[in-house]
């Protein structure tokens, strides 16, 4: 796969996935010297080049040739909490298309701090160039899972004592009013149509954020960055497993 972009570049060099980079001609040399300290090889191309190997001109002037990424598993997010001693907090993503809002998703989880997400394997993005690029280097650290039945996973996250909050604009419980110290699912549905009825009816709860603007809903990235943040900010500083 050809990953773009500086900062996810910059992550699969670090973490020994890169084999060749293909290298922008008239790039500022600061970068170059910084890439070389990396034991991989540089080709160097014109910009042109790059364009029509990445699809797009927005690469920064550098592509990675990496293994393609690969699907986690739900049990390595469950395990991932438990490594480290926190309480789970796992985000679901029904119907979420668009490689951007995927990726930017992403990467808001593993910044902040949730242990991982979930995808219904017909209804997502693939893991893709786009994806890795929005995510801005986090696919190398959170792991990311499919699962062949959303609304199954949620059943059984619920046998297993996790609570699952749905994110609905129409709700009429505020985000501020929930219990967050307890192990968390946060399902965000798609731009638009949000979640399905079947996702909605197996959420222990639905939340809404307060807007005050005259649009009256977010971007699904936005809204579960929002999410996740309050999250993980309400919980104790030292949370129990």
């Amino acid at each position: 796969m050809l990953l773009y972009g500086r900062n996810p570049v910059l992550e699969a060099l670090q973490g020994g996935r890169v084999s060749e980079l293909l290298v922008a001609k008239g790039i500022e040399e600061a970068f170059v010297r910084e890439l070389k300290t990396f034991d991989v090889h540089l080709k160097f191309a014109p910009r042109i080049e790059l364009d029509q190997l990445a699809g797009t001109t927005q690469h920064q002037g550098v592509l990675a040739e990496i293994e393609d990424l690969e699907w986690a598993t739900v049990d390595d997010i469950l395990d991932r909490a438990d490594e480290k001693g926190e309480q789970l907090l796992i985000i679901l993503l029904d119907g979420i298309t668009d490689p951007r809002n995927f990726g930017a998703i992403i990467r808001s989880a593993e910044v902040l701090g949730a242990h991982g997400v979930v995808v219904e394997e017909r209804r997502s993005s693939p893991l893709s160039p786009v994806v890795a690029k929005a995510a801005a280097g986090a696919t190398s650290y959170l792991p990311v899972a499919q699962t062949k039945n959303l609304p199954r996973l949620m059943e059984q996250l619920k046998a297993d004592n996790v609570w699952i909050y749905g994110a609905a604009g129409e709700a009429a419980t505020d985000l501020r009013r929930l219990d967050y110290d307890r192990r968390l699912a946060l399902v965000i549905g798609a731009e638009g149509e949000g979640m399905r009825r079947l996702v909605r009816e197996k959420c222990d709860e639905l939340v809404s954020i307060a807007v005050k603007g005259q649009v009256q809903s977010l971007n699904a990235g936005v809204a579960a960055g929002i999410l996740i943040h309050h999250a993980v900010s309400s919980r104790p500083a030292a949370v129990k497993p």
